[in-house]
């Protein structure tokens, strides 16, 4: 049974702060404008999780092809008392944490090391938020879980409202999912050098990246037999038409998720099937795409361990420790902040 959203802001071991106010229809605006209106068109993956979206990407994640949900969960499953033995944490601090399932299994391990243990979570949806703290308070009888609601540089600026003074003991930083593969290079390293700003020096980042594999593999996990991926994908113009007032048909374009080698990167795209015109209210618009145009949803990227090292070096985090899948599919990283 879950708890009601509701409620749970009223349960004494759960608190919810808002630290980004965000006005989410302007900034798809923004990025429609600086995207959208010139070829080669590009949208931010964000805008594929209206409610329907959300549905479809948890079908994804049961699909045989899609392999990096079901790697990294057995992963944090089977050596969830190795990581947090090795970090020494008293809390746990997830950027993204969505539905916070994956991250039962570490919290299992907080619990049966600690008294008192301390879940600090991180998403844009409150909802999301306050459904996952309901349901970790019925599990976990001694857990503490308060919720920053805004994105991530928010949520680490606003970290010290809730996580205790250094004294309190080491904290975790938990990354997972590979969601910095959807960052291009540059952007990637800022973020972990701005989690490598907030941490303090007993403090440890868990890393959660998809490695290289063979392209058939990384092809068929966005490329689904039963064309989740794909509705997916399209759904991003039911988003477009609902929140811009646009006319966007489904039907004039198709899914596709080509490895990229040249910069080892999925790259997801809809592209279009026939030449069309989009018109579009707010703002106010008329886009001419031509057949075989494509519009970039998202890019995810996979790491080499030269990439990995590039990176890290980047960031200046520091590898200590390391779990992964057989063949190296994927892995969880255990980082120290660097000196200086």
């Amino acid at each position: 049974m879950s708890a009601d959203p509701s409620s749970v802001s009223a349960l004494p071991r759960y608190s919810r702060r808002v630290v980004e106010e965000r006005d989410a229809h302007a900034e798809l605006l923004a990025d429609f404008r600086a995207g959208m209106l010139e070829a080669p068109r590009t949208l931010p993956p964000k805008y594929f999780y209206d409610a329907r979206g959300s549905q479809l990407f948890d079908a994804i994640c049961d699909t045989p092809e899609y392999y990096p949900t079901r790697l990294e969960a057995d992963l944090l499953e089977r050596h969830a008392d190795a990581i947090l033995e090795a970090s020494g944490a008293r809390t746990l601090f997830e950027l993204g944490s969505g539905t916070s399932r994956k991250t039962e299994y570490l919290l299992a391990a907080l619990e049966g090391r600690i008294a008192q243990p301390h879940y600090i979570a991180n998403d844009v949806c409150a909802e999301i938020l306050d459904e996952a703290g309901g349901r970790l308070l019925q599990r976990f009888g001694h857990l503490q879980v308060d919720s920053l609601c805004g994105d991530y540089a928010a949520a680490l600026a606003h970290l010290g409202d809730v996580s205790g003074s250094p004294a309190d003991g080491p904290r975790l930083f938990a990354f997972l999912g590979s969601s910095l593969g959807n960052f291009e290079d540059a952007e990637a390293a800022g973020l972990l050098q701005r989690i490598r700003e907030t941490m303090n020096p007993e403090d440890r980042l868990l890393l959660g990246l998809d490695r290289v594999k063979p392209r058939p593999v990384l092809e068929a996990a966005y490329n689904d037999a039963a064309g989740v991926t794909a509705a997916f994908n399209l759904n991003l113009l039911s988003v477009l038409n609902t929140e811009l007032g646009a006319d966007f048909d489904a039907d004039g374009f198709e899914h596709r998720a080509p490895f990229v080698e040249e910069h080892s990167r999925i790259e997801m795209h809809l592209v279009a099937r026939r030449d069309q015109v989009v018109h579009v209210s707010e703002p106010e618009a008329r886009l001419e795409i031509a057949e075989g145009e494509a519009i970039r949803t998202e890019i995810s990227r996979k790491f080499s361990r030269e990439a990995v090292d590039r990176l890290l070096a980047a960031a200046g985090l520091e590898h200590e420790t390391e779990w992964s899948a057989p063949e190296e599919w994927y892995s969880l990283f255990l980082l120290r902040p660097g000196a200086g």
